[in-house]
Order: structure tokens, then sequence, then C-alpha cells
């Protein structure tokens, strides 16, 4: 079963929930009306419907190989990724100024998805290039932004963020990999760097590593850390290639999923030191590089939203075609169609509600980056802004823990032939496994949400999202009908166990910090439940409202937020009681006692 971009619920998503005009009215994003989003949607979903979708299964089963410090990528990867790069899709959210389009983030997450349900193993190497601009244009000097950007934006080299080491793991304080100065501007790196996707490749001309490297009699911990370009081949003056760098591919791993995307250890300085230039100052490398890391995490968020919608649509292919038993309510004396039988509609619904639901808090998400980046009243830029940086974990972690269900249930759709790789309903689970793992693993997500996000404002920011909710269940409750008022009177009991986990939260998250981090993690997926929901009762309203222009598609909105209302947000309760009662429990054995 192929891919198909889902463009309405997009455009809905994009147009009614994330306030595309209001977008379109903001400096420099005058040109990005509803006639603009369309046609770059429309665009972006013929390419990856037929040039990257095909190549999802060959990149499964004949993946990325290494021989001899080389990289050679999926057949039909390269060809692929030059006509990405000549279409000028790397550039979709980057400036004007450096090759880029120069469209707001909520445009490019709309075609980003669609990339990462079409491939995710190919999505990958852009995904990185896209943090590695970022970086640059937030902490780069004058000279390296001309130098790099133009042509990571246009495609012809690449970009990799290596944090991780052997000893290190998640945490970045011990990152050991140093970079000694040379007198004359540049530093020679050594170390190892390991999980570095697209660390080596074939698919551009250049790779540009962004390294963390400790400078010597640098502080101890995360205060001593600096960031550096080290390029795979010097960067002449003229912006020519010169030399080979002394970084090196010595294996890629061999993993569960995404297997076309190669995973890279790479040594720095085994031949007498890795060139690399300092980005910004000495020391505050892992500031800079979380620039990186929250533009990536949004964006995994994203992928996790992406393949779920890859399993939900090949799942509803099987479903309508796959003959078995008759149904339970004797309507049919014959075999019918999986799809007629309740469990089978259940499950289907329970995919497509957490993909919508999800999809719809990240395109708002998007939506509040824009405003908060371009909006010219301060005081708006810094609300929007701090409601982006609470949601980017949530989204990071909630859309990604669910790709398992959904996938999972993907499988299970397909009964025996989901467990045969032929079927293509098992690649969609083993690639979605690792997204709750890679930058950043849920309880990271979740520790961030604790500590940075809501006790350290005392839970401000937090209490504001409930009240902007509260007022979607007043729209809701105004409105009358079933499904409404179903919606309504889950989406209050959600709010309102929100509140009280928010409240658990702020009281012990300094006084009782085992008590608080244990629940963490529930809590995420607490706020990913309730402002999902909260995106799905918004939906229902303006769903209703245009209801006559196309009937079946908006009734099918109604119909998916009120599934979700009932199945998913009616967990609310139960979470919340794990918050707030559970840590006891969960931190009750000894390490003798597991």
């Amino acid at each position: 079963m192929t891919y198909r971009a889902p463009l309405k619920d997009m455009l809905f998503a994009i147009n009614e929930l994330a306030g595309l005009d209001a977008i379109s009215q903001l400096p420099g994003f005058e040109e990005a009306t509803a006639d603009t989003a369309q046609a770059v949607l429309e665009e972006a979903a013929k390419f990856t419907e037929q040039v990257i979708a095909p190549l999802n299964r060959t990149g499964d089963i004949e993946p990325s190989s290494w021989k001899d410090g080389a990289v050679t990528t999926t057949p039909g990867f390269k060809d692929a990724f030059r006509q990405f790069g000549e279409g000028g899709w790397q550039g979709v959210l980057h400036p004007q100024e450096f090759g880029g389009q120069g469209l707001p983030k909520l445009i490019a997450t709309a075609c980003n998805e669609m990339l990462n349900s079409a491939n995710l193993s190919f999505a990958l190497c852009p995904l990185l290039t896209d943090g590695a601009i970022e970086a640059l244009l937030t902490a780069g000097s004058d000279a390296q932004r001309q130098a790099y950007l133009p042509r990571l934006i246009s495609g012809q080299w690449t970009g990799t963020m290596n944090l991780t080491e052997p000893q290190a793991g998640s945490d970045l304080a011990a990152v050991r990999t140093r970079a000694e100065p040379q007198g004359d501007g540049t530093y020679k790196l050594f170390g190892t760097k390991i999980f570095i996707t697209y660390g080596e490749h074939d698919m551009a001309e250049n790779i540009v590593h962004l390294v963390l490297a400790r400078t010597p009699n640098a502080p101890e911990g995360v205060k001593g850390i600096s960031l550096f370009i080290v390029p795979k081949f010097l960067v002449n003056e003229d912006g020519s290639l010169g030399a080979r760098n002394d970084v090196h591919c010595v294996s890629i791993e061999h993993k569960l999923g995404i297997k076309a995307s190669p995973t890279a250890v790479l040594q720095f300085g085994d031949h007498g030191g890795a060139i690399g230039t300092l980005v910004g100052e000495e020391n505050r490398g892992l500031e800079y590089m979380f620039i990186m890391m929250n533009a990536a995490r949004f964006s995994v968020g994203m992928q996790g939203i992406a393949v779920s919608e890859r399993a939900y649509q090949q799942a509803v292919a099987y479903a309508r075609e796959r003959v078995q038993s008759r149904p339970v309510d004797g309507s049919a004396r014959q075999a019918v169609t999986i799809i007629h039988h309740p469990d089978v509609k259940r499950m289907l619904m329970t995919m497509r509600a957490l993909t919508e639901g999800a999809r719809a808090l990240a395109y708002v998400g998007a939506a509040a980056c824009d405003i908060a980046h371009q909006h010219p009243d301060e005081a708006v830029r810094r609300e929007n802004q701090a409601f982006y940086e609470f949601l980017v974990p949530v989204i990071k972690g909630w859309s990604t823990e669910l790709s398992i269900d959904v996938t999972s249930l993907g499988v299970q759709v397909h009964g025996g032939m989901g467990f045969i790789e032929e079927t293509g309903a098992a690649q969609h689970y083993r690639d979605a496994r690792i997204l709750p793992i890679y930058e950043g693993t849920t309880a990271i997500q979740a520790n961030d949400l604790v500590g940075r996000k809501t006790v350290r404002d005392g839970g401000a920011v937090a209490r504001g999202i409930c009240a902007r909710i509260a007022e979607t269940e007043a729209a809701l409750a105004a409105h009358g009908g079933a499904p409404f008022a179903a919606m309504q009177a889950q989406l209050a009991k959600g709010r309102a166990a929100l509140e009280q986990a928010i409240d658990f939260i702020v009281t012990n998250g300094k006084t009782d910090p085992n008590a608080a981090f244990a629940g963490s993690v529930p809590y995420l997926k607490l706020c990913g439940i309730v402002f999902s929901g909260w995106q799905l009762g918004r939906a229902m309203l303006a769903a209703d409202a245009r209801r006559a222009e196309d009937p079946a598609f908006h009734e099918a909105k109604i119909a998916t937020a009120h599934f979700f209302a009932e199945h998913v947000l009616s967990q609310a309760g139960g979470i919340r009681d794990a918050i707030v009662s559970g840590a006891p429990a969960a931190l009750a054995l000894s390490e003798a006692q597991f």
C-alpha cells in the first residue's frame, strides 16, 4: 500500500486550528496565504508520494552499508536526495537571504510530516540538517553563515549533531572529546562520537558535523562544553572543498528499524587531529546545541505523527479488503470485510483519533513558534515562546509514545499477516520504536516538562493553557448536541485532572523531587491527552461551522473528536491518580528486590 498525503486534514489543521490567516499578517510572512499553503502542500505531496515513498520498503530490505570507512546508502536514495535539494525542500523554512523560501514553520511542518510519512529513514538526513542550520543562524558568525548556510539549504551539503559518546549516553556532563586551540582560530578535535545519524553517507558533497567538545582548562560538567564546526572536507575561503578532514566513520549500527538511515560511529583525530572552528563562545556549546535539539525534538514528534498516519492508511486499506467472518449483528450471511467488525472499527478509530489529535497540537505549536519569532509586539512574542517551549517536550514525548501504540494496532488490524514482513505493517512498528528514545528519551522530555517548564515558573504557563482549555469547554457547552456535550464533559474532567497534577508537581517539585519525577512521564502523557482533546474540541466547532462545504469530511472530524473524548480523554482521571498517589508504589522496591 502506498502513501497518500492527508491534505484535507493538514489544511484544516493549518487554517482552522493553527490560524494561518493570522500568521500571514506577520511581518515577513505576507505571502504565506491559504492559497500558498495549499500550493506548497500539493507539490510536497506529489514529490513525497511519487519519489520518496516508493523507497521506504527498499530501504528496509537494502539498508545503508559500510565498507572501509565509506557508507553507501540504499539504491535510489542519492538520486532522490538530489531531487529533494533541487526542489528547494530543505529550505522551505529557512531565510531567503541564504537561498531558502522563508515560509512559516507551520507550512514547513506539514511538508516535513509528508516526508517522514513517505520514508522515515530518508527524512532523518534533512531533519538533522535543519537543526544544524538553526544552530548556525542563532550562534554562528557571519563568516560561518556565509560559508555553510547556502550549501546546507541547497542540499549540496548535509549537517549532523554530535553529542553522544560511549561513556556518556544522555549525560552530556560526561562528554570527553577534547578541542585543542591551534593559535590561528582553529582547533584540533580528538574523541569518539556514537549514534550519529547520517554521520557518513554518499548523498552530498560534504557533511558538516556540529560537535560538542571540551577546550583545555574548561570547567567540569555541562558548563565546560563548547560547540565546533568540523566538516568532512575542509572548506576553502572561496567556498570550494579542500582536504579530507581527520574525522572518519569506523562503523555503522545494525538496528531494529530505520535501517536505511546510517547511524555512524565517528572517530575524530586519529591521524593528527580533526580541524574545527568554534561556534559562538567557549563553554556555551550546550546552550547552542539546545537550539538544534529543540528543533530536532519538535521534528521527532512530527515523525511520530507521520509514521502513525502511514500505519493508519495501511491498516484501513487492509481492513477494506480482508474478508473474514460474518458480522456479529447477523446483517449478512456471508463473511464480510473486517472493517465491518466493531473491534476493528475501534482500533482504526483509535489510530485515527490519536494521529489527528497529535497533528492538531503540533501544528498549533508550530504557529506559536512563528508568532514568537515574527510578531511585532514583544509581549505577544514572549507569551507564544513560553507556550511553544512548554509544548515541545509534550509534542516530542506524547506523539512518539502514541506512535508505538498506533503502529502496533496497525499490525493487529492485519492479524497474522501483520507479523509477516512482506505486508509492510511490521516495518512501521519497528521504525517507530526508536522515536521515544532518540533526541532525548520520553523520561528526559518529561523531566524537562516537570523541572524547567512547570516547577520553575510555579505552573504559570501550564495553568494559563488550562484557562484557554476552559474557554473551549464553554464554547462546546454553548453549542449543544450529544457529541459536543460529551467532548465538553470529558474535556472538563481532563482539565480538572491536569490542574490537580500541576498542583502536585509544583508542590513537590523542590521539596520531594522523587515523588514529582516518579510521575513525570504520566504527567507528560496527561498533558498530551488533554491538549490533544482541547484541539479536537476546537476542531469539532470549526467542522460544524463548515459542515455544509464538505459534509462527509466535517462529519468525520466531529465523529473522530467524539471518539477521542470517550476513549482517550476519559483516561485522564486514572493518569492523574497515578501522578498524585502513585509515587510510593513506584519507589517501593529496593535495588536488591528487583
